[in-house]
């Protein structure tokens, strides 16, 4: 990638990042407000943002209460901001309210490999070792032997098991493949709590990567009982030459200074918005380059190889508990094959990529690609949050 530098960002509006229908939703958000002192809870009503710090501290706080999609509607609350100028405040400074991803205290897990197409560019990225070059000679191959036999199969089904004996005698068989459709996805920790950037921030990608893309995902954000209170909107980079080389490396890959992004708010499940509009959300990408290089592309959690419950359950149960919460990607469909670069190679980011990630009834999540070393540190952790909230007198 080229180095970085200041280049014209995207303008964000109410309009622009709200859900198709937001009057009708109870949506959730973040504030980080100077003068509290701190981050705050709230309420986004129409294109005003209203704070609930006082009703509960926390979002983590909020999800535990049987009644938090009433709460969001109707509690009385503390001070409000228009949301055009939350959307406006330039990211990562401290002295402006801006918003912050939508979640706290739940810790951040991740579903991967739950789509059979991102399956095979898995298995592709380790047959390559990371190396890009090697990607449509090697995604020929792989495509031509084992496409076909995944279409329709459940995970972990005696279907599965079959198809794992064929590639096996074929030579083809992956530790992709094992978590795609054997009994046990991949469910690993994404990021610290606390560490994920909010819609209008900067998302970071290592210097030392040459290949790597966006991951758009729905994200759901489940309370201490396991009870699945809400959805939004994810983008899990991927850094696909370092996965490639091993998938030891998934740390490296997936864990880096704002890595991270979640929002732009989180939608409450309720009458008009429940776990079956999650399973038939469409999620929309669009990143436009700097040198005004666009790429499009869509995921559908129809497609999924798992239910989303099923990816909660192996979460979350009597194996693991999240006393918190937790925000679970659901993995994406998408895996961008479209050469950028050079021929073969494929897509990978530039530094200054615009990446918007929409669903309408979710809204729009938007951030702008710099070095994960130049984005604005990580500096307000669990420690911070809870002096914060004994100084308000919330704890």
């Amino acid at each position: 990638m080229e180095s970085a530098a200041a280049r014209p960002r995207p303008v964000l509006t109410a309009g622009t990042v709200l859900p198709e229908d937001a009057g009708r939703a109870a949506l959730v958000a973040r504030v980080h407000d100077p003068e509290a002192g701190g981050p705050c809870v709230a309420a986004v009503r129409g294109e005003r943002v209203v704070d609930l710090t006082a009703v509960a501290p926390t979002v983590s706080d909020l999800l535990e209460r049987d009644d938090a999609a009433e709460v969001v509607r109707e509690a009385d609350g503390g001070r409000a901001w228009r949301l055009d100028d939350l959307l406006g405040a330039p990211p990562g400074q401290g002295d402006v309210p801006h918003l912050l991803a939508p979640v706290d205290l739940q810790v951040v897990k991740a579903a991967g490999v739950t789509f059979a197409r991102s399956l095979l560019e898995r298995v592709i990225e380790e047959r390559t070792g990371g190396d890009p070059a090697q990607a449509a000679r090697v995604r020929e191959r792989v495509v031509r032997l084992v496409g076909g036999r995944l279409d329709g199969i459940r995970p972990g089904s005696p279907e599965a098991a079959k198809a794992k004996e064929l590639l096996l005698a074929e030579g083809l068989w992956s530790q992709y493949l094992e978590v795609g459709i054997g009994p046990d996805p991949e469910v690993f920790t994404k990021a610290p709590v606390l560490s994920a950037v909010g819609t209008g921030a900067d998302i970071g990608v290592l210097r030392a990567s040459v290949w790597n893309n966006p991951e758009p995902e729905a994200v759901l954000v489940v309370d201490s009982r396991g009870r699945v209170r809400g959805a939004t909107l994810g983008n899990d980079v991927n850094l696909r030459d370092v996965e490639g080389r091993s998938a030891l490396l998934l740390s490296r890959a997936k864990d880096n200074n704002a890595s991270c992004a979640i929002g732009p708010f989180v939608r409450l499940l309720d009458d008009g918005f429940g776990i079956d509009a999650v399973r038939g959300l469409d999620i929309d990408l669009r990143v436009e380059g700097p040198d005004g290089y666009v790429l499009r592309g869509s995921s559908s959690l129809r497609e999924i190889s798992r239910d989303v419950l099923d990816l909660v359950s192996a979460t979350y149960g009597a194996h693991h508990q999240y006393p918190d919460g937790f925000a679970l990607f659901t993995g994406t469909l998408f895996a961008p094959t479209e050469d950028r670069r050079a021929p073969g190679e494929g897509f990978t980011h530039e530094y200054g990529d615009t990446v918007r990630i929409s669903s309408p009834r979710l809204g729009a999540l938007v951030n702008t690609v710099v070095p994960s070393e130049e984005a604005p540190p990580w500096t307000s952790g669990v420690r911070a949050l809870m002096r914060s909230l004994a100084r308000r007198g919330l704890l």
